[in-house]
């Protein structure tokens, strides 16, 4: 297990990034497809185009 950040801005960091990354597999799974930014354009990923949670 990771240790507990130290600092509050890295407490914030680890949620947001929690965050983000349950709301990409709430997606993944509803069958909903995401838009992210790649090589300086959006690109829209179909569901079945997303990675599942390690």
């Amino acid at each position: 297990m990771n240790p507990e950040p130290k600092k509050l801005s890295s407490k914030i960091d680890v949620g947001v990034k929690k965050a983000i990354a349950e709301a990409i597999e709430r997606h993944r799974k509803l069958g909903e497809s995401i838009s992210i930014w790649q090589d300086g354009k959006v690109v829209t990923l179909t569901s079945d185009r997303i990675p599942p949670l390690p």
